[in-house]
């Protein structure tokens, strides 16, 4: 039977950016833009001395990395044919280019759940972890990244649904 665990989760919203999946056949290669919002699922053996599993107010440089990564910018993957022209309109003050592995909600739900973690295990050395991530470009689709970093034990295990 597994441990009992607590669990809470935060939802950060408001990133308006654009980005293209250029490889896409339909229209979603074209330039497009939503705004996205993220939700973190936390999890923790035992609460802190608040009585927490996570201080929300400790997430305040997720927040900012967040922001600083998709509040009103532009998304190019790295493999994009166009990156050269898209670092031109950078340089040019056009848009605020960001280059990512790969620039969708799933590649964006696991990208936003190591951050999590690392900010977790320096925070609170194993304490706690988030152990799945939402990435949502808008009310009807989104995209979701589930693990338990190794670091949090090999014991631990993920909660039914």
């Amino acid at each position: 039977m597994p441990s009992p665990v607590h669990t809470c989760s935060k939802t950060f919203s408001g990133y308006p950016c654009s980005h293209r999946q250029w490889r896409h056949q339909g229209h979603c290669r074209f330039v497009h833009g939503y705004s996205r919002s993220f939700r973190f699922w936390f999890r923790a053996v035992h609460l802190d001395d608040n009585g927490f599993v996570v201080d929300f107010s400790g997430l305040k440089s997720l927040e900012r990395r967040l922001a600083e990564q998709f509040d009103h910018t532009f998304l190019a993957s790295a493999d994009d044919p166009l990156l050269a022209s898209w670092r031109q309109l950078h340089e040019q003050g056009a848009l605020d280019l960001r280059v990512m592995a790969n620039v969708g909600m799933e590649a964006s739900a696991e990208l936003v759940w190591h951050w999590a973690n690392e900010l977790l295990l320096e925070r609170d050395g194993g304490r706690s972890c988030c152990w799945k991530t939402e990435a949502r470009e808008n009310e009807k689709n989104a995209a979701c990244f589930e693990a338990l970093p190794k670091w949090f034990g090999a014991d631990q295990r993920l909660i039914d649904h």
